[in-house]
């Protein structure tokens, strides 16, 4: 897909990967991006709200309902990102309920699905465009202190593999990134190493363009799955003995 003189939907698109993703497809000559977010007056905007370039959208990902008005009140999209998501910072048992979990799921994945169902038929008729899922290395390997987030994200995976069926007739790319430890306010707790999110911008932007269906899109994606395919039996005991990692078991 040519992504210069493009039309983009970004959810998430406030702050972190998700205004990473529009300032990236704007610098690679994308004629306009809709920047959705729950609330555009509440959160802090790390784009630039007076770009003419910019559409600032309210959209919670969870409402299938409020997703099929935007998409009636588009028409003209041509790629879309989903990159919202929610990480509720507990262990599946630990949680005093399964309202996390559920959240999680909604996000992560019933958001993906239905802005893809929405949005499918506007991208085959504007000439087949791409789907972007951002996910995350806890998609290829269970993250037992991440509760309900990473068995969301390995849904989110499959998803995106049966679209990519599904869609191939009509033309439409789908793509879903693996993304590792990123400097984001949901990544605040992590310790070591971060990339910036302009990272997986712009590793996303290059599976576009030359339609790459999964992409690592950073060192530590990248080396999360080589200890998977060394050797999975460890990888699993090593993310078991995560739990007892305070550090990464924050609560919030």
């Amino acid at each position: 897909m040519n992504i210069e003189n493009c039309t983009a939907l970004v959810t998430g698109a406030n702050r972190g990967i998700g205004a990473a993703f529009v300032v990236a497809l704007l610098e690679a000559g994308a004629k306009h991006v809709y920047a959705a977010c729950r609330d555009p007056k509440a959160d802090d905007l790390e784009i630039d709200a007076n770009d003419e370039r910019i559409t600032l959208c309210t959209l919670d990902v969870t409402d299938e309902s409020a997703i099929g008005e935007l998409a009636a009140s588009l028409g003209d999209v041509q790629l879309l990102v989903n990159n919202a998501g929610y990480f509720a910072g507990t262990t599946l048992l630990q949680a005093p309920d399964g309202q996390a979990a559920r959240q999680e799921m909604d996000v992560n994945y019933f958001g993906p699905l239905f802005l893809s169902r929405a949005f499918a038929p506007q991208l085959g008729a504007n000439g087949g465009g791409a789907i972007v899922n951002v996910l995350s290395a806890a998609a290829i390997v269970p993250v037992p202190n991440m509760g309900g987030y990473s068995p969301s994200k390995f849904a989110a995976r499959a998803m995106g593999v049966s679209l990519r069926a599904e869609l191939g007739e009509q033309g439409t790319q789908v793509h879903n990134l693996i993304v590792g430890s990123i400097d984001t306010r949901m990544a605040s707790h992590v310790e070591g190493k971060k990339e910036s999110p302009a990272t997986v911008a712009r590793a996303g932007l290059r599976a576009v363009r030359k339609n790459i269906p999964e992409v690592d899109t950073d060192d530590f994606a990248v080396a999360v799955r080589a200890a998977q395919a060394r050797d999975p039996g460890l990888q699993e005991r090593q993310m078991a003995a995560m739990l007892k990692m305070e550090s990464l078991n924050t609560g919030r």
